[in-house]
């Protein structure tokens, strides 16, 4: 008699065991499946996630009618898809949102971005794609050839507000009257429409928009000095680093070959630019 509540709670035990046991599992199976890495990711599902830049020549063009898309970009996570026999998931994002979106796991890669110390504590970054200048569309009848001609009260800038652009603008141009817009397409239209003298953008963002539109002007790479800054790919930040390590052996080896400017000067070329536009101060 004295064991029967003894029993009874030891029964009760179990069972409460037994229940919880597979809920137990079930948490170990998503802390496991919350825990996967991009690599280990790409090596099960055979996908690799584009933050896909719609309208940001020479990177990314989306054909409206087929959906298909293409650019240097395009041609670059192709090949880097094809290293796991992967396809490849293009997901519409913009400049600031591929970093909240490579933060959050949305996607696995994102193209042309400046390292920069702020983006640096959210996301990790390969070593450097490309070197790319900073210079300014300036307005038909402004052709400025140095910083110090564009660090004048009288002189009217625009730039996009929170881009590695208005970095510049603000360091080598403090004295100029400086406008920050929303984004780069309100920067064109201010200076199409006369509100402004240039537009401080990178060399590659100025090759193509002047590429659509000639009209807006001439693109200059002021002197003293050459201002230039990387651009590089821009992963998820996560201990296990196989992923960035195999993109920055991709990029040393399809550099040293040549690749990364054959694909690049096509993608240039495919936004309506010509060779001759191309700036020598942006390498490859």
């Amino acid at each position: 008699m004295t064991n029967q509540p003894t029993r009874r709670m030891a029964g009760l035990a179990a069972g409460a065991a037994a229940l919880a046991a597979p809920a137990l599992l079930l948490g170990r199976s998503a802390h496991a499946e919350g825990s996967e890495s991009t690599f280990e990711r790409i090596q099960r599902t055979k996908v690799v996630r584009v933050a896909a830049l719609t309208g940001e020549a020479p990177y990314f063009f989306k054909d409206l009618a087929t959906g298909a898309w293409s650019g240097a970009s395009v041609d670059m996570v192709k090949n880097v898809a094809a290293i796991w026999d992967a396809k490849v998931e293009y997901v519409p994002s913009t400049y600031g949102n591929s970093v909240m979106d490579l933060q959050s796991g949305k996607v696995d890669i994102g193209f042309s971005l400046n390292p920069t110390p702020q983006r640096a504590l959210s996301i990790g970054f390969t070593r450097p794609m490309i070197t790319h200048p900073f210079g300014a569309i300036c307005r038909k009848g402004f052709e400025p050839k140095s910083w110090d001609d564009l660090n004048k009260p009288e002189v009217r800038i625009v730039t996009d507000l929170g881009s590695t652009n208005e970095v510049a603008a603000r360091r080598f141009a403090p004295n100029a009257k400086i406008t920050s817009l929303q984004n780069r397409d309100d920067a064109i239209l201010a200076l199409q429409s006369g509100r402004a003298d240039a537009d401080v953008v990178a060399a590659m963002l100025g090759i193509t928009a002047l590429a659509k539109n000639p009209a807006l002007g001439k693109f200059i790479i002021p002197t003293g000095p050459v201002v230039s800054l990387p651009s590089s790919i821009g992963v998820r930040r996560e201990p296990d680093t196989r992923f960035r390590e195999v993109l920055d052996a991709w990029l040393l080896m399809n550099t040293g070959i040549g690749q990364i400017r054959e694909w690049m000067i096509n993608g240039i070329l495919h936004s309506g630019a010509h060779r001759e536009d191309i700036p020598p101060e942006l390498t490859f």
